[in-house]
């Protein structure tokens, strides 16, 4: 419809001056989604219940990007303007209750729904799902990019595939739809929630279910292949939420808790209300669980169903409630499972970290809405620590459980929370805030003494590094005939790690013998070249429990011994390690530039491994790749295509550093050529990159 040029710029100047709409309350949403594979689309429709809380002529919604196609306001027509960013609503409204809007719309989102695996011939890995973290909801379905508007949901998806879709709050119906063929699932989210935190997965999923020893429905989601390895990805997940749920001392707050393992995902994991979709990259077996386990994660996302999503931030200078306090309750269900030692030396790596930015000039506040995430994650949590010891264990528990169920389903600040802990421990607490949330830079000295206190081994690693000091060299001397009475692995792993270059072969050897996993892991991913002493106990590294510890020991062997490449490759040919092949991808480098190794193979390890930058796998082993295949020289047009294809990727660091590969590999004229001689290959989207890139 046309608006009158006035109202246009009345309409203009309302919305510079309305990012806060206190007149009109959202209470409740039934959204009404068609999932299109086949047009990569989304179209669908929303009927919003609203309160106007006091007169009004104009208020909003964001919606990106959309074809509007309907606008009703209690059945009928509404003027209303769209921007590409807005949807905005002209009806003078007075004080009334459950007004219906509706919403009937189309969008091909450019970002927040992801469509992958849809056009290959792969069976199985199709994939869906969301990421709306902040603000993006609003690219798939009119709703509010502000924090501050809660309602209810009723979420119903119909799609042509019969893959289970997974979403928000209980399922409370599946059918198939007459005549159509299509699917429906239907979901009810009972307690009101910010909708930057409704969120859906798509795919050939099956699931595990558990319950809490408090009853609540878990549901862990996995690929069909995946089967084994359930148990060990979602290793401790019951213990987990038990003890957040004792450690916080609040009931869990929802109807129920899903986790949903999905390709390409473009952070660790988001804690959509009680639906956390994160990286399949988690998915592991045992030997990976020691090195990289989904335990921090999964403990991480739970903690926000708490904090973050029960009680939800006004705006991002308070950002500290949300991933601060995530990441310190992950620590402690950490400590719970794994101990003190754990527990305080992750929180030293963690200081350490903060100290070196600091030092940089680099320090950031926690009240700094534009912080990054080693201040909001790593500094917020050791705020939390630092409070927790300020105000004591008991006035902790008790203004943490007063803050939960003061603002619960409620939008909070930080004078919110310090208010809560003030009244509890009788304190003031303004020199904490200046000291711990407002100054840039991280005090290193009180926590390196806090844990000093704390925990005996990082007393003892201090002591001894103050006595070995500068002279390096003297290390052994120092540690030599007291290393079997140090006790704590994590003691030892770390003065390895800062000495290891200087200690004699003999002493590496006894290391190597007698130390557990991380201490052997510790020495090889020291050593800047394996001493020909100990190159026996070096190579049984090969067969150690442990992805991390094989592909050091494997590449640092090969290099160091020449003569027993062969003998290397043959012993770690079956390996793949982590998820993201890291293993079998340097196997294959190292078994092309082995010089008469299985030249008959060569060709089948070379068409493996370009095959592996392929989009159906996951960017991480694609990255490995490329990085491999540009140091050997082994790109074939296949992968030059990927490597394009690549350059337009939703991972913003895996497109970055593609697309610093292909500039490097564009300086040169043969380069230039072969990537030439592929354009007729491109799509129209690769072609006008390469064009802007080539400057053509």
């Amino acid at each position: 419809m046309k608006l009158s040029p006035t109202l246009i710029f009345f309409l203009f100047v309302h919305l510079l001056n309305a990012q806060v709409q206190d007149k009109v309350d959202f209470v409740h949403g039934n959204v009404g989604v068609y999932v299109d594979v086949d047009s990569l689309k989304i179209k669908g429709s929303v009927e919003y219940t609203f309160d106007v809380i006091s007169q009004l002529d104009t208020f909003f919604l964001d919606a990106q990007n959309m074809k509007i196609l309907k606008v009703e306001l209690n059945e009928k027509k509404v003027d209303h303007l769209y921007t590409t960013k807005k949807l905005v609503i002209h009806k003078k409204l007075k004080s009334s209750t459950k007004n219906k809007l509706f919403i009937q719309y189309e969008t091909q989102p450019k970002q927040t729904v992801y469509f992958l695996g849809w056009d290959d011939d792969i069976p199985g890995n199709d994939q869906v799902w969301t990421q709306g973290q902040g603000k993006y909801t609003s690219h798939w379905l009119p709703s509010f990019d502000d924090m501050m508007e809660k309602m209810t949901f009723d979420l119903n998806f119909v799609l042509q595939e019969s893959y289970p879709v997974i979403s928000n709050g209980k399922l409370v119906k599946t059918d198939t739809l007459p005549d159509s063929k299509a699917f429906l699932w239907q979901y009810d989210m009972q307690k009101p929630m910010s909708s930057y935190l409704v969120g859906f997965a798509i795919g050939d999923f099956h699931k595990k279910e558990l319950k809490s020893t408090s009853g609540v429905p878990i549901e862990l989601y996995y690929e069909p292949k995946d089967s084994l390895k359930v148990e060990p990805t979602y290793r401790h997940t019951q213990h987990i939420f038990d003890f957040l749920e004792k450690e916080i001392g609040v009931p869990y707050p929802w109807q129920n808790y899903k986790q949903v393992p999905v390709q390409d995902f473009l952070y660790a994991g988001m804690e959509n209300t009680t639906c956390t979709i994160f990286s399949n990259q988690y998915v592991i077996d045992s030997t990976a669980f020691v090195d990289k386990n989904y335990v921090n994660v999964n403990a991480h996302e739970l903690a926000h169903q708490w904090f973050g999503d029960l009680v939800t931030e006004t705006s991002s200078e308070h950002h500290w409630l949300h991933e601060g306090f995530a990441t310190y309750y992950a620590y402690l269900a950490e400590k719970d499972l794994f101990g003190e030692d754990h527990f305080y030396w992750h929180l030293l790596g963690t200081a350490e970290a903060l100290k070196s930015i600091s030092e940089d000039d680099q320090g950031e506040a926690l009240r700094n809405p534009g912080a990054g995430s080693l201040t909001f994650y790593e500094k917020g949590a050791w705020a939390l620590a630092m409070l927790h010891e300020r105000v004591g264990d008991s006035n902790f528990k008790q203004g943490i459980r007063n803050y939960l169920q003061k603002y619960a389903y409620q939008n909070v600040t930080i004078p919110n929370f310090m208010q809560e802990m003030e009244n509890v421990s009788g304190m003031d607490l303004s020199e904490f805030e200046r000291e711990w949330l407002e100054d840039p830079n991280f005090r290193y000295v009180e926590v390196q003494s806090f844990l000093m206190q704390k925990n005996a081994s990082i007393n003892r690693f201090f002591e001894l590094k103050e006595q070995i000091g500068e002279r390096l060299e003297t290390a052994e001397n120092h540690l030599k005939d007291i290393w079997d009475s140090l006790g704590s692995s994590q003691l030892k792993q770390h003065l390895v790690l800062a000495y290891a270059n200087h200690f004699s072969p003999e002493f590496l050897s006894i290391i190597l013998r007698t130390g557990d996993l991380k201490v052997r892991q510790a020495v090889i991913l020291s050593l800047e070249k394996i001493p020909a002493e100990i190159q026996q106990e070096a190579e049984g590294l090969l067969s150690d429990q442990s992805y991390t510890t094989i592909e050091s020991a494997l590449y640092k062997l090969w290099g160091d011994f020449p003569d027993n490449r062969e003998k290397y490759l043959d012993d770690t040919e079956e390996l793949e390690g982590f998820p993201n092949k890291n293993l079998r991808v340097l196997w294959l480098t190292l078994a092309l530039v082995t010089p008469g190794y299985n030249p008959g193979m060569k060709p089948s390890y070379f068409e493996e491994l370009n095959g592996y930058t392929g989009p159906e796998h996951h960017f991480e082993t694609r990255l490995l790749v490329f990085q491999y295949l540009n140091t050997i020289g082994g790109y074939s047009d296949e992968t030059l295509k990927n490597l394009v294809e690549a350059c337009g990727h939703h991972v913003w660091h895996f497109k970055k550093s593609a697309r610093d590969i292909l500039k490097e590999f564009l300086k040169n004229k043969e380069g230039s050529a072969r990537i030439k001689a592929i354009y007729p290959l491109l799509n129209q989207q690769e072609k006008q990159y390469l064009d802007k890139t080539l400057g053509e």
